[in-house]
């Protein structure tokens, strides 16, 4: 694929997955360079330059005189046999492709799509050129700090349902921060996620579909982990954030990637399972938002009103004067003041 890199797949294909494998099996005892030979079917010189690229990429490996070798500690990227490793995974995550850079995870998630990927194949960068944000708006996206990542969907229902999987979405960014820090996020309408009142998670849905069916739905998810402050363009200082600068405390890249793909396959089989209500009832706990007077800007036009909840569409439900509700599909939200 031009411009992406090469992508790492999730099943132990290459050489130093395969040996990264034989040292998860052994659970931190030594693997003996004979039987790394054995297992690959290569010599005992190509396992040791095997090895000593696996160092280079900030995997700690000993070497133990006539025994053989000890993984140590692993470094914090996103390789797929890292991210999937003894995860009950059922849709989502069984198929994983990472890349040191791309363009946009959306872009080789949507193109993948086209080519017939399967469902719930997960397409994560460690770094994006082109990351992509609402309303064409960029999404920075700069390496080895946060969690860049779209998923290949194929749900069997109408197109006109598909923007509930925004609620799915938002949800399990939600609740991969609650678990995981001991931070509070709250959901933004319509896409966003925020931490202290600031953003700190972003999701973008694109979808290939005919009058009444999907094709494909593909979920883009941006969630700023260990951003510092000088990694935020001035303009994006506030109200944008990341879970390191409100926590105080770095987060574990892949514990946090593998329990967001937990949380998102949990929600997917409830949602194919009919329980497109519960996700969005509990989008609605995150969101906190009824009751709150707003502004929502659209398209060069403004409505300002109290926010009464949001419909089965995803549409933003706002109180007028006058006692008139208007429903809002897109627009930028700015709290005024809290509800009663």
């Amino acid at each position: 694929m031009k411009g992406a890199g090469v992508p790492r797949r999730s099943t132990p294909v290459s050489a130093d997955e395969r040996i990264l494998a034989l040292f998860r099996a052994r659970h931190g005892g030594v693997v003996s360079g004979e039987e790394m030979s054995a297992d690959l079917g290569i010599s005992r010189t190509a396992i040791w330059k095997r090895i000593t690229s696996l160092r280079q990429l900030g995997f700690v490996i000993s070497a133990i005189p006539s025994r053989g070798y000890r993984l140590e500690s692993v470094p914090d990227l996103l390789l797929p046999a890292e991210l999937s490793e003894g995860l009950p995974l059922r849709k989502l995550g069984t198929n994983i492709l990472t890349f040191r850079q791309t363009t946009s995870t959306n872009d080789i998630a949507y193109r993948l799509a086209e080519e017939g990927a399967v469902e719930g194949t997960v397409v994560i960068a460690d770094q994006q050129s082109r990351g992509k944000g609402r309303l064409g708006r960029e999404w920075v996206s700069p390496p080895g700090v946060n969690l860049y990542c779209s998923l290949v969907l194929r749900p069997p229902i109408l197109p006109t349902r598909a923007t509930q999987l925004t609620f799915l979405s938002a949800v399990g960014v939600a609740r991969a921060i609650a678990r995981l820090t001991p931070l509070e996020p709250r959901i933004k309408w319509p896409n966003d996620v925020l931490v202290g009142g600031r953003k700190v998670a972003g999701l973008l849905n694109e979808m290939s579909a005919e009058t009444d069916a999907v094709h494909f739905v593909i979920l883009g998810i941006g969630v700023n982990l260990n951003m510092a402050t000088d990694q935020l363009p001035p303009g994006l200082r506030h109200p944008a954030t990341s879970l390191l600068l409100e926590s105080e405390a770095r987060v574990d890249r892949i514990a946090f990637t593998r329990q967001l793909l937990l949380e998102l396959d949990e929600l997917y089989m409830t949602f194919l399972a009919g329980g497109s209500e519960s996700i969005r009832a509990e989008w609605i706990r995150w969101s906190r938002l009824a009751g709150f007077r707003v502004r929502v800007s659209s398209a060069g036009s403004e409505v300002s009103g109290t926010v009464r909840g949001i419909d089965d569409d995803g549409a933003l439900l706002v109180e007028v004067p006058g006692s008139r509700m208007e429903r809002i599909l897109a627009g930028d939200v700015t709290i005024l003041a809290e509800g009663p």
